[in-house]
């Protein structure tokens, strides 16, 4: 992938990224590209804080990946920095090609660059490829998350 770039994410590449969050089966059910109105709503408060990072990667001028990276800052490890990936995706027809693993590697240098101590992700439980991918790049699984909709 020579001709890789990863960059912040632009408005205009907001079909792309819900594209690619809507192909699968989870996100299937809960995106919907027929109104993006609220996902440029989102855009525009990811955009205008500056602890969040929408990327996406482009290659030949597509957008063909694409990762949320947000910093947090806490008490907890004596005060550490830490990062959360979130929504990676990868268009379909780049899968298997390396572009995930050149996304997470991104995700990681750059909670580095921004000084965090750690970086975590969590991936739904059905998503057991998305796991193992997630622990051949040095990721454990260590906790037990719970979520509640609201």
């Amino acid at each position: 992938m020579s001709d890789l770039d990863i960059r912040a994410a632009r408005p205009a590449d907001l079909p792309a990224i819900v594209a690619m969050l809507a192909d699968d089966p989870l996100g299937a059910q809960r995106e919907s590209l027929d109104d993006l109105t609220p996902y440029s709503v989102a855009y525009e408060r990811l955009a205008a804080d500056p602890h969040q990072h929408l990327v996406v990667a482009v290659q030949g001028g597509q957008v063909v990946g694409t990762l949320q990276l947000t910093v947090i800052p806490g008490l907890s490890r004596r005060g550490a920095l830490r990062s959360v990936i979130e929504a990676v995706r990868v268009h379909a027809d780049a899968r298997g090609s390396g572009l995930g693993t050149q996304l997470i590697e991104w995700a990681v240098a750059e909670s580095r660059r921004q000084g965090c101590r750690l970086v975590q992700l969590t991936s739904d439980a059905t998503r057991t490829d998305a796991h193992r991918f997630y622990e051949r790049l040095g990721f454990a699984a260590s906790h037990v998350g719970f979520k509640r909709a609201l």
